[in-house]
């Protein structure tokens, strides 16, 4: 197990430097000039050569990307008119429009992220694995062709009209909750959630049908083999059976797929966090490119991909952990 562990992270780690060098190759060495986009439109060839010698955009390419990666690693120094300003690690650059630190930035804005993922991954794991679960008990009857039709109705709405169906009847014709409006949890943790419902029951059931389709399958590929058999033959009872042992097989693929999920939700909730005004980190992206603040942009995809490359490590020793029929290599 150790073995297959350091095997992960040596993997990962490699990964993280591809997307490092890809992402700032992508957004660097584009073609335009980020000293003017630093600078602003108003700024005459002197200003825009001063900013340029600030941010050491006057050395090669190779030299660029070493300071990058040395501020992500160990911090950096930028030259400001009136002294030395310090970057503290993991450094990702000044942005252009605020002279804020992408690190402090990205900080600010992770928990609002992160409160709506782990909260939209309760409800499409509650959701999913039960309609699917349920689905498999009932096959062949009117339930589960009635889950079915649900769950292919959530596959097929784009969230932000399943979002916008549930704002038009929830606060607009229901009157049940006033429309969101984002407080911080530590402001208030009642209005927090109750804010964040919205939010959380759109993406979770958003989410939650490909988890009823899983569980579903899973359930019923368990429920065939052979020792489920030979428990019914000897007399185990039906709810044993499918607590004790159905649900194990279920289980390691639901959870994998979770952590996978959970990652991917730091860079695929934008669409969700535009439509409820969550200040999180797909919003920030998106005001980045309007605005073209690279260092932003940069900072936030690289956290984005950087979570999806963790999750994948993290599913991967998941699912070991929940079915030790794996082999690890």
């Amino acid at each position: 197990m150790t073995r297959y562990v350091l095997r992960r992270l040596a993997g990962a780690a490699l990964v993280l430097l591809a997307l490092s060098v890809l992402v700032y190759a992508l957004f660097y060495v584009a073609p335009g000039d980020p000293a003017r986009l630093a600078c602003g439109e108003r700024c005459n060839p002197q200003q825009i050569a001063q900013v340029r010698e600030q941010l050491g955009l006057n050395e090669s390419v190779f030299a660029q990307y070493l300071h990058f990666a040395q501020g992500v690693v160990a911090g950096r120094d930028y030259s400001g008119g009136t002294g030395v300003l310090n970057c503290d690690a993991p450094c990702l650059g000044l942005s252009y429009q605020t002279d804020q630190q992408v690190t402090d930035l990205i900080l600010e804005r992770l928990p609002a992220t992160a409160s709506l993922a782990l909260g939209a991954m309760v409800i499409w794991l509650v959701i999913g694995v039960g309609t699917g679960l349920l689905s498999a008990l009932r096959r062949g009857g009117l339930t589960e062709r009635a889950l079915t039709v649900l769950t292919l109705a959530g596959t097929g709405t784009p969230v932000f009209i399943l979002g916008l169906l549930l704002l038009m009847a929830v606060c607009a014709y229901l009157r049940w909750l006033p429309f969101p409006t984002y407080v911080p949890l530590g402001e208030d943790p009642e209005q927090w959630a109750w804010n964040m419902l919205l939010p959380w029951l759109t993406l979770g059931f958003f989410e939650s049908a490909k988890y009823a389709r899983l569980t579903r399958s899973s359930t019923l590929e368990t429920l065939a083999e052979d020792h489920i058999r030979t428990f019914r033959a000897y007399g185990v009872g039906e709810r044993a059976v499918v607590t004790r042992h159905a649900l194990r097989g279920a289980v390691p693929p639901v959870v994998a797929l979770s952590a996978l999920d959970l990652g991917s939700m730091f860079g695929g909730a934008v669409l969700t966090e535009s439509l409820f005004g969550i200040p999180g980190l797909g919003k920030t992206l998106i005001d980045g490119v309007r605005q073209i603040d690279l260092p932003v942009v940069v900072g936030v995809v690289l956290l984005m991909g950087a979570a999806v490359v963790v999750a994948n490590v993290v599913a991967d020793l998941l699912y070991a952990v929940a079915d030790r029929r794996v082999v690890l290599t």
